[in-house]
């Protein structure tokens, strides 16, 4: 069994915030494989499924943000699972939107939900980092993440959402290579480039000689 878990903060408020990617990437698992029903429990909302031969539990921890581990502490202990078996998708300050990246373990970088979870579980997880963009200056970031997606990046992050759903299955799997191929291939062309037309060819100079002036060109051109 896998247990993969989005981050975010509960409530209509934090909805379409940068900082509720995680919440919006399972939410997009759920619909797009038939997953069951979103129930309340471990502190946060859970809907099963299975991704190819695997169960995996989609949990959202409602617990806001800064104490996500003990949701996912909760849900690990209640089926025997380790650390091994989770994977955490969460916002990345680090890369920018329309892009992210599959990592196994490492450090929090300052999230706090990440922080949270390592305290209660360890560092070991999978992480699937998706990029919300760095506002330029450290005093902008709360206000950054807790801020809408602009209407502007919508497709951007479709584009990564349907991204996620469709490499889940390799996920839950273990494949973390495959996962990055399936990521690397779905989001490898920015979105700008697929709605630029492409310019028409010029037509190769012709060898053949100018036809002669008429009379009345020729009257026209000593004038010009």
């Amino acid at each position: 069994m896998r247990l993969f878990a989005g981050l975010g903060n509960p409530g209509p408020k934090y909805a379409r915030n940068r900082h509720n990617v995680g919440f919006m990437a399972v939410e997009r698992i759920a619909a797009d494989h038939g997953f069951g029903p979103w129930r309340a429990r471990f502190r946060g909302e859970v809907a099963e499924g299975r991704l190819g031969s695997h169960k995996v539990l989609l949990l959202k921890p409602l617990t806001f943000m800064n104490l996500s581990g003990e949701s996912v502490r909760e849900a690990l202990g209640f089926y025997k699972l380790d650390s091994a078996a989770l994977t955490v998708f969460h916002d990345e300050l680090d890369l920018p939107p329309g892009r992210m990246k599959f990592k196994q373990g490492g450090g929090h970088a300052g999230h706090n939900g990440l922080r949270s979870i390592e305290a209660h579980v360890g560092r070991e997880f999978a992480r699937v980092r998706i990029g919300i963009g760095h506002p330029g200056a450290r005093e902008k970031v709360t206000g950054w993440v807790l801020g809408d997606i602009p209407r502007a990046e919508e497709g951007l992050f479709d584009e990564v959402l349907h991204a996620i759903s469709q490499g889940a299955t390799a996920l839950a799997a273990g494949d973390g290579a495959r996962f990055g191929t399936i990521l690397a291939t779905r989001l490898s062309s920015p979105a700008t480039d697929a709605a630029t037309p492409a310019r028409p060819a010029e037509a190769p100079p012709s060898d053949k000689p100018d036809p002669p002036l008429s009379p009345l060109q020729r009257l026209i051109e000593r004038f010009r």
